[in-house]
């Protein structure tokens, strides 16, 4: 196949960025764009003459498509990938995958009986200073890793059918399994509703990982700062990745404290400090978007496993799914089984 031929289902706030990378890369060719708001339609009628436009999504299966992204609201993704599938299409989702685990399972078994290829949409996973992130970790040179926080806030956007933990916590926890290598043992929340009765709209997460590492995750639609930024304590080194920051992302901090053996002297009391230099790796950026929509290009091309699989999707969600019942039974530990270990060694360049 030298080009896939490609739909996409929704052109409302992400759908647009995803339609413009599928345009511009050589091995896809936007044949359809789907959206229920004539608005949407024509704007996308006026950027790209040469795409057919409906406002009936199955209107694609009769173009002879290789492949459909979905980027609608999280509520329809379930029906919306479960038709594409059984139309024998390839389906890019946006993410959460589903918002329930036994969902996000049977996409991925129609995907495995059809043969073809499901893919989330974290696109973290492909943002090359995420990938240093991993690196560094898997190289050792934190070594033994302490704790992970991550800060996710902004003021807005609110969501007419979600709260802020799985609108913005998929994110965290994609990035968290996958920088770890490893996915949490449990998880607990504690969050409120400042602005829209019973709608989370702030959320602290608790996961612990194993080898105890412990991970904090705060996500909020209503701070007066934008924060995208992960600081990973290790007994070696500290680094944060800060995706704010437009060239200097990720800054790896040669600190530490140690104890001091025991004395019968003040030192008792004391611990030693270390303060090095701070190293910036010079990391070459390129468009996330555009290395994940080329990923779900060469996996159909290749038959390859996605790095952000329907599996990896199903984990982020069981993940979700324990932090919301914490997050209604006053903050308590919930424990996450994993049926199927999940696999993160590949990575994308």
């Amino acid at each position: 196949m030298s080009q896939i031929k490609v739909g996409v289902i929704g052109c409302g706030y992400w759908g647009p960025n995803l339609l413009r990378n599928f345009v511009e890369i050589s091995t896809s060719n936007v044949l359809a764009v789907a959206d229920v708001r004539e608005e949407r339609l024509s704007h996308i009628k006026n950027c790209y003459p040469q795409i057919t436009i409906t406002d009936d999504y199955r209107e694609l299966f009769t173009m002879g498509l290789d492949a459909v992204v979905v980027a609608t609201p999280p509520a329809t993704h379930f029906l919306l990938a479960q038709d594409c599938l059984r139309h024998g299409l390839h389906v890019l989702v946006e993410k959460p995958l589903t918002l329930n685990s036994q969902h996000a399972e049977e996409l991925i078994k129609l995907a495995e009986a059809q043969e073809l290829i499901l893919m989330v949409g974290h696109t973290f996973e492909y943002n090359p200073a995420v990938q240093a992130l991993k690196e560094i970790i898997t190289s050792g040179e934190l070594g033994q890793i302490y704790y992970v926080d991550s800060a996710r806030v902004n003021l807005g956007l609110f969501q007419r059918d979600l709260n802020v933990l799985w609108d913005l916590a998929p994110h965290d926890i994609s990035i968290l399994h996958y920088i770890l290598d490893s996915h949490p043992i449990s998880v607990s929340a504690h969050g409120t509703a400042c602005i829209v009765s019973r709608k989370h709209d702030l959320a602290y997460l608790n996961l612990v990982f194993p080898d105890s590492i412990l991970a904090h995750v705060h996500v909020s639609w209503l701070d007066p700062r934008k924060s995208r930024c992960i600081t990973v304590v290790g007994s070696k080194k500290m680094v944060v990745y800060d995706d704010i920051e437009p060239l200097e992302k990720i800054k790896i901090y040669d600190k530490g404290v140690e104890a001091l053996p025991y004395t019968d002297t003040y030192g008792d009391f004391q611990c030693s400090y270390r303060y090095g230099d701070v190293v910036i790796p010079n990391i070459r950026f390129v468009e996330p978007l555009r290395l994940e929509c080329q990923h779900f290009l060469e996996c159909i091309m290749n038959g390859a496993e996605p790095q952000s699989s329907g599996q990896v999707g199903l984990n982020v969600v069981k993940v979700l799914e324990m932090a919301e019942r914490s997050l209604h039974n006053g903050g308590g530990q919930e424990k996450i089984f994993f049926e199927k270990e999940p696999e993160f060694s590949h990575v994308v360049t």
